[in-house]
């Protein structure tokens, strides 16, 4: 058995990000991987011999937006979740953070792990890394699970609505676009930036415990975080970009679940998929917002393991 000294200093050495406090989980274990040249952050756990997937999420958070859900799906699956580049615990690289370029980092931490196929499961900006994920990469893939996103070039709408009732939601797709001012005005105010988009986009504004709004405006705030959350969106033309370059060699073939929630920003992810994948199908859970895996974690797991327990 490693000695905990040991494991810790071994953490500190490994850990890109030695500034944000790295939370635990238990039955899992914190890795970093070299992802063709990018040192990636993963929490890995479950039953090593059961079905693989792979969990990521969007802005503002990391990895532990999906403390909630990982338990309960770890006595039947190999669960791991991996912090994208510039998220949480990994690397903050200059150069690209469109999602093509992303997601061949992604797929290489995987495999880096040891996993030749899996399940891929996506929130967000996570969702939008997944969707080009499975247009280069699907013969590793054995389904896609897409939670609240549009995705850039696909879903995503190219102009921000005007109305009040509607434009709360995307504002900041144009605000993040604009060169440094976000930077100027955000500097020393992640918290009360990202506790915003906690608050008012999660179904209840209680989701969130002070302890997590710390959590993810530290990551945002450490070490290049704001300047690589804004780079997602700074590069989301490029990856619409290639995700219509893609699309004109392909539709996609692996399966496709669609979970919208009842009152998030996207009503029916299958059917906005739908287009452009020949096996879309889609649930939506009920009393939550946007941020799904923390309002109602167990109604995602159970839809996850659904979903891959009918694929297999």
């Amino acid at each position: 058995m490693t000695d905990p000294a040991t494991s810790a200093r071994h953490a500190r050495e490994s850990n890109p990000v030695p500034d944000l406090p790295l939370h635990d989980l238990a039955g899992f274990t914190h890795c970093w991987v070299d992802a063709d040249g990018v040192r990636l952050h993963a929490v890995e756990g479950g039953r090593p011999t059961g079905p693989a997937i792979v969990l990521l999420t969007g802005f503002p958070q990391t990895w532990w937006a999906w403390r909630k859900v990982m338990p309960s799906l770890a006595d039947r699956f190999h669960v791991i979740a991996i912090d994208l580049p510039g998220q949480g615990h990994s690397e903050r690289p200059e150069g690209s953070y469109d999602t093509h370029t992303v997601a061949a980092h992604v797929h290489a931490a995987v495999k880096a792990l040891g996993v030749s196929t899996y399940w891929l499961v996506a929130h967000d900006i996570g969702a939008w890394v997944a969707f080009s994920l499975a247009l280069t990469f699907e013969s590793q893939l054995r389904g896609v699970a897409l939670l609240d996103a549009g995705i850039p070039g696909i879903t995503l709408p190219e102009a921000i609505p005007t109305d009040p009732d509607r434009a709360w939601k995307t504002w900041h797709f144009a605000f993040h676009l604009v060169p440094d001012l976000p930077e100027t005005l955000l500097a020393g105010r992640e918290r009360d930036y990202v506790g915003w988009f906690l608050k008012v986009k999660a179904l209840s504004p209680d989701t969130f415990e002070d302890a997590e709004l710390d959590h993810y405006a530290a990551a945002v705030a450490v070490d290049g975080g704001l300047r690589a959350s804004l780079a997602y969106y700074r590069d989301a033309a490029e990856s619409a970009r290639k995700n219509h370059e893609a699309l004109k060699r392909q539709h996609l073939t692996v399966p496709i679940l669609g979970i919208s929630s009842s009152h998030g920003s996207i009503p029916d992810m299958a059917a906005s998929i739908s287009p452009w994948a020949d096996d879309a199908t889609g649930v939506v859970v009920p009393e939550a917002g946007h941020f799904i895996p923390d309002e109602q974690p167990e109604a995602v797991a159970a839809a996850v393991a659904d979903f891959i327990l009918d694929g297999d």
